[in-house]
């Protein structure tokens, strides 16, 4: 693959000088267009360490006006970055809509690292780099622009570029043992680079290799490029399909035949009260507080996600596993609708954001389900957008649980005519009228809708790692009871 760059390209200073002044122009014009656009871009420099992705990075930031650029590098773990899922610390840097970041290494770094230093053997090497061609397309999807360049020089260029620095006194200090190392792994990592650019380039997410010995040459280019690919997005806008309607899309059904809705399989069980409810309920507390000091001390982390209808009794069963969980482990997360901020963002960043770290526990009232629920059913979100949530949701979730987060997921389920009992109970009640709305009627009227959609959301995201557990809340004591039995039992195979 790198024997195609062409080599020896050089660009003299007095055409360099000629060409910077208006190509900055360009890129600012262009950046400024961008602050009411719908898309980020994202510009990815890899290479080896002496290729001048840095330096590129500097000129860059000095071309485009900073105050609306983003720059990240990821090199070794931070601490922090060590104890979450590894793709944690990529989402929380990606930009908003209308911004520009650079990334100087991305999310392929630690996985060239590791593959260079026999670290990762070939099958996972490339099942790494199917799980980032994923993660790149669901951005791609969501209307990201990622130009992602490969920084190239030959293995002399590098030695040079290293004794040139090793001998001056204020460059001395960027050349390691490792980069001497590094230097003598080079045709490894090349070997490693070549196959992940032939694994991860796509018409969405393109590689384009540049030629790096002349700094002139690989700055103009890497700039010419980004104009030329913003430029075009501005010229060939996304169109995105018209948003669906609930009631009025065909896949929602009008009716829905029992024996065609999961949901009417669960079993309610005894509406009778449990003399002996009060005592179960103490010794799964206890057990759950033990526990989750447990999985604290050997880095565990959970994570707890709570859907359900109206009035099913999700914050009663959120309440009780907080009961029982230590307030320095525990973070419990409300979600509502999405801020400015979120919204210009792919709609799983502001779930990324929260996961916790090793050791915590973190319950989210409400979720990432959201896009395929309400935002489906009330039209908020595009059809295409729903559609492809199943997928991202599934890479979401499969990214905890090979972690090694314990994830649970719970709905609550009632049927209508007990929903409308509680309804009016909360009505007659005046610590429990503000949980009581309009919405919450209109919301009613839609069960058949929202019952077809829970039934395609569980059929599409039910997985081995991260099944859903399906419990009938008729009977709001036993359905806590169910929801800590659930979550007491991992966390027990989990630390076993």
């Amino acid at each position: 693959m790198f024997e195609s760059v062409e080599l020896g390209r050089k660009v003299a200073k007095d055409e360099y000088a000629a060409q910077v002044m208006p190509l900055r122009g360009r890129l600012l014009d262009l950046q400024r267009r961008l602050t009411g656009a719908d898309f980020p871009v994202l510009v990815l420099l890899g290479g080896s360490d002496a290729s001048g992705r840095s330096e590129a990075a500097n000129v860059l930031k000095e071309w485009f006006d900073v105050r609306f650029l983003e720059t990240h590098s990821f090199g070794k773990f931070a601490r922090e970055e060590d104890h979450r899922p590894e793709r944690w610390k990529h989402w929380r840097t990606l930009p908003p809509k209308g911004r520009v970041a650079i990334y100087v290494g991305s999310w392929y770094t630690n996985v060239l690292d590791r593959r260079t230093v026999g670290n990762l053997g070939g099958g996972k090497f490339r099942d790494a780099l199917e799980h980032i061609s994923t993660f790149e397309n669901m951005l791609a999807d969501d209307g990201a622009l990622i130009l992602k360049f490969w920084l190239h020089i030959p293995y002399a260029v590098q030695k040079r570029r290293l004794q040139k620095l090793a001998k001056n006194k204020r460059t001395a200090w960027r050349v390691t043992d490792e980069s001497w190392a590094a230097l003598d792994r080079f045709d490894k990592r090349l070997r490693a680079a070549a196959e992940a650019i032939q694994r991860t380039d796509s018409g969405q997410t393109p590689w384009f290799l540049v030629e790096s010995a002349c700094e002139r040459y690989r700055n103009l280019t890497i700039a010419e490029t980004i104009a030329q690919r913003v430029d075009e997005r501005f010229r060939h806008a996304r169109r995105s399909s018209p948003p669906s309607l609930g009631p009025l899309n065909s896949v929602l059904p009008d009716r829905l035949e029992d024996d065609h809705s999961v949901l009417h399989k669960i079993e309610q069980g005894d509406a009778k009260a449990d003399p002996k409810y009060e005592r179960k309920l103490e010794r799964l507390q206890e057990k759950l507080g033990e526990l989750t000091w447990r999985a604290f001390e050997q880095r565990v982390s959970t994570v707890l996600v709570f859907e359900g209808w109206d009035a099913a009794g999700k914050g009663g069963a959120i309440r009780r596993v907080s009961a029982a969980v230590d307030a320095r482990l525990l973070r419990v997360i409300s979600i509502a609708a999405p801020t400015d901020e979120e919204k210009s963002h792919h709609y799983l960043w502001r779930f990324w954001r929260h996961v916790p770290v090793d050791g915590r526990v973190t319950v989210y009232d409400r979720s990432w389900y959201g896009r395929v629920l309400v935002e489906r059913v009330e039209g908020y979100a595009m059809t295409d957008e729903w559609k492809r949530a199943y997928r991202e949701i599934n890479e979401f979730e499969r990214e905890l649980v090979e972690h090694g987060t314990v994830l649970l997921k719970f709905f609550l389920h009632i049927t209508p005519d007990e929903q409308l009992r509680r309804f009016k109970e909360r009505e007659t009640i005046a610590y429990k009228q503000h949980k009581i709305s309009e919405e919450d009627y209109r919301n009613r009227s839609k069960w058949t809708q929202y019952e077809a959609a829970i039934d395609e959301m569980v059929a599409r995201t039910s997985t081995l790692t991260a099944p859903w557990g399906l419990i009938g809340a008729n009977n709001k004591r036993s359905a806590r009871l169910a929801v800590l039995d659930r979550v007491v039992g991992a966390l027990e195979d989990r630390l076993k």
